[in-house]
Order: C-alpha cells, then structure tokens, then sequence
C-alpha cells in the first residue's frame, strides 16, 4: 500500500496527534493554536487532508488514527529505497555509509537484523 507523502505542516500535525490521540478536536485547535498560531478554520482543513489521506479519522469530536506513526514512516522509507535506489537494500546501504565507517555496534546490530530477516534456503 503506498501512502501519499504528508506535507511538512500535515506532518507537523500528523506528530500532534500521533503524540496525544486519541484527542479532541478542541485540544486539537488549543494545540495548533499555541503551536502554529494556526486559527481554528487552519487546523480543521488540515485535519480534513490527514483524513483524506486516510491517516487519521474524527468521529463526534474525536481524533484517532488509522495509521500508527511506525507504519507511516515504514512505508515513506520503503517508498524512498524503491524511488532513489530501484529497492535495494544493499545500494542504500552503500550510499548511506559511503562517506563514514559505521562503529563495531552499528555492525553489530545490522548483522543481527540481516540475520533475523534472511530468507530460508
């Protein structure tokens, strides 16, 4: 499933509730308010794109989500791997360590990752 990209004031907002949901739509203005100096009329059209988007939902006043924080940032960075690097995993890698050696721990940790997800023979 391939989830549109948030804008940087939507994820801004995506944080918000993300941080406190569920949450009302008033701690919601109060918030964005303080936060933003957002209006009231701002927060709610905002609030109408993330629901759009399919992120998050407002039933009677009540903010929840339909995708947690991790599944959206999952998918933006598998979205990322495909899009800059044809989805190999090993090219990220590359380019992300090119310019810097990666410390015994890092190693570490990225051998035990490689090994929990290696498919079987």
């Amino acid at each position: 499933m391939k989830m549109e990209k948030l804008t940087e004031a939507e994820l801004g907002l995506a944080e918000i509730i993300w941080e406190a949901e569920p949450m009302s739509s008033s701690e919601l203005v109060r918030i964005c308010d303080s936060r933003f100096s957002w209006k009231k009329s701002t927060t709610y059209t905002m609030l109408k794109r993330l629901q759009s988007k399919g992120i998050f939902k407002n039933e009677s006043g009540l903010i929840t989500a339909l995708i947690s924080k991790e599944t959206y940032h999952v998918n933006q960075s598998r979205v990322f791997v495909k899009e800059t690097f044809g989805g190999s995993l090993p090219k990220f890698i590359t380019a992300f360590t090119r310019n810097r050696k990666l410390s015994n721990q890092e190693a570490e940790e990225l051998i035990e990752l490689i090994e929990r997800h290696r498919e079987e023979k």
